[in-house]
């Protein structure tokens, strides 16, 4: 049985995806990340330590992080045990955790659990883990596409390490797709293959830093080809055929995307309406996601304009779901009006600075206490304590203001907001320095 089991396995690995069978199986073999992975950098590291600690693997998609997960299962010999927090629940943890404690009684062995996309669990789903990471049953490694600081509960990150990965550059991608043409026992070797530099830069730029996606067109691209007798030969046009897309987001020297999308964004900063238009049409006309333009144009309008013009924001989300409204036909209309608009707004960053230093006084100085008289004495006890004493309601004070300070105390003389004299910032500016005034008279 054990024999066609090994045949049946040998069988299913032929037959699997290139994206797949060319998944690394070593530290050596993996590419990107290196800002993990390099010598000297935390993952290089922890592959020569004994104990492995509980991960969080943030990152885009195609990008390692499952493939990490094994690399690391094996270089610690732990048994590795993996299921998508998609389709599981609390049954399933237990399940596993019975298992993992089996390994751990019968074979001496430790249990490295991997759990994809660990943000779609809920929080009771995800309080399950505690107790078995704490003791050691397992060892978790979390993998997610989105943010962990807004949807994994504050208990299991304290428990967990958290790595951030990127896209992988179209250098990397390159050497994958090199690598998987040359490779004739997981990759396409034993087929006899040429494939041009315009088909390879093509690929890669399309796959936007998925190394999955650029595996799956090559793969696309040398089966449509191989019907023919002889080298099997990939260019541009075989390329453009696998993704399905026209090459027009790149000239001939092959900008990335993310130089283009940079190009965009630095037009409207720099208030040039035709550049800017320019750069949208490039990635629109060239297949780039619309919602992902128009992302970043929400984002432009609250960091690059702010309150030099408050009704940016508010054009830039209904440009946002005025696309989503009309569709892709015609959706370059409301996205072509918004960029424009936001080029030619006045500009202030101040709000954005505003918060970086803010976050720089929260990350050097921890959580300062809340001044009491700002706390809502909502108990008893809490009233008996000083909650909310000597607090003073500006409603109650000409022009509703009153001179106070609700910074906590250690910040009390700091200024985060420097107004700019742009727009409506200027007009914020004297209504802020015309009460103040009024406070110390």
């Amino acid at each position: 049985m054990e024999l066609f089991e090994a045949q049946g396995e040998k069988r299913r690995e032929r037959q699997a995806p290139l994206a797949d069978r060319m998944r690394p199986r070593t530290l050596e073999e993996f590419v990107g990340q290196t800002h993990l992975t390099a010598p000297g950098h935390f993952l290089h590291t922890l592959f020569k330590t004994e104990k492995l600690p509980s991960l969080i693997l943030w990152g885009p998609p195609g990008c390692g992080k499952t493939t990490l997960a094994r690399i690391l299962s094996q270089s610690k010999k732990a048994h590795l045990m993996s299921f998508s927090a998609v389709l599981s629940g609390v049954k399933e943890i237990r399940e596993v955790i019975d298992e993992a404690k089996n390994q751990f009684r019968l074979y001496g062995r430790a249990t490295l659990l991997f759990v994809d996309e660990i943000l779609r669990f809920n929080k009771a789903q995800q309080d399950a883990f505690l107790p078995h990471i704490e003791n050691g049953t397992i060892t978790l490694i979390g993998a997610t596409t989105e943010n962990p600081s807004f949807e994994v509960i504050s208990a299991l990150l304290s428990r967990c390490k958290v790595l951030t990965f990127h896209p992988l550059s179209e250098e990397e991608i390159q050497s994958l797709l090199r690598r998987a043409v040359e490779d004739p026992e997981r990759g396409l070797g034993r087929i006899k293959i040429e494939i041009s530099k315009e088909a390879l830069d093509h690929l890669s730029l399309w796959a936007h830093g998925d190394a999955r996606v650029a595996l799956n067109a090559l793969e696309v691209a040398v089966s449509a080809a191989s019907k023919k007798v002889g080298t099997v030969k990939i260019g541009i046009q075989q390329a453009e055929e696998a993704v399905q897309q026209p090459n027009l987001l790149y000239d001939k020297k092959g900008e990335e995307h993310y130089n283009v999308i940079s190009a965009f964004i630095k037009s409207m900063r720099g208030s040039d309406p035709d550049a800017t238009i320019y750069y949208l049409a490039r990635m629109y006309e060239a297949g780039e996601d619309p919602l992902f333009i128009a992302r970043r144009m929400v984002i432009f309008a609250s960091e690059d304009v702010g309150n030099a013009d408050p009704q940016a924001l508010q054009v830039a989300v209904a440009g946002m779901q005025a696309y989503d409204f009309v569709g892709q036909a015609e959706g370059w209309i409301p996205l072509a009006q918004t960029a424009t608009y936001l080029a030619l707004a006045p500009k202030s960053n101040a709000s954005y600075a505003a918060y970086k230093e803010a976050k720089k006084d929260v990350t050097e100085k921890g959580a300062l206490p809340t001044p009491l008289k700002l706390r809502n004495p909502v108990t008893t006890l809490m009233k008996e304590i000083g909650y909310g004493k000597g607090y003073q309601y500006p409603h109650d004070h000409s022009e509703h203001y009153v001179e106070e300070n609700y910074l906590p105390e250690a910040l009390a003389d700091r200024r985060y907001y420097p107004l700019s004299e742009q727009g409506y910032e200027k007009t914020m500016a004297e209504r802020l320095t015309k009460l103040r005034q009024k406070g110390r008279s």
